[in-house]
């Protein structure tokens, strides 16, 4: 019951705080880094369920580590976000997930819910089904 109030929680929190969720680090990475927007123009990087930037090939060791500071700068995000919202880091990284994968343009590239790599079309993306 307490898992349960914490999800509803936490999507409600999702909508209020959809603007930040939606840019707690790639608009500034993006505009930082051109390394980073070359890559997710190119389908080298996407986002992943799990409210991170995953590697759709291997990269190259500068991308590498743009792309782990961008996603260590995710979690800070997500875990002051979470002790806020009495919810875990991994559920609100889940739900975090959910929103950048659905503002993901056509084109990119997003983790499906079975893991694999998809492009995004003129068609919504597939959900996961813990998608608030």
């Amino acid at each position: 019951m307490l898992r349960k109030i914490a999800v509803l929680h936490l999507a409600a929190a999702a909508a209020v705080l959809a603007p930040a969720l939606l840019a707690p680090v790639p608009a500034s990475a993006q505009a930082r880094d051109p390394l980073y927007s070359a890559a997710r123009a190119k389908g080298e990087v996407g986002e992943q369920v799990n409210g991170y930037l995953g590697f759709v090939t291997p990269p190259a060791p500068e991308l590498r580590k743009v792309i782990e500071d961008i996603n260590i700068k995710r979690r800070a995000v997500y875990a002051d976000k979470a002790k806020a919202n009495n919810a875990t880091i991994e559920e609100y990284a889940l739900t975090s997930g959910c929103l950048l994968i659905s503002h993901t343009s056509a084109g990119e590239k997003y983790q499906a819910p079975d893991g694999s790599w998809q492009t995004r079309g003129a068609n919504p993306p597939m959900r996961d089904p813990r998608c608030p």
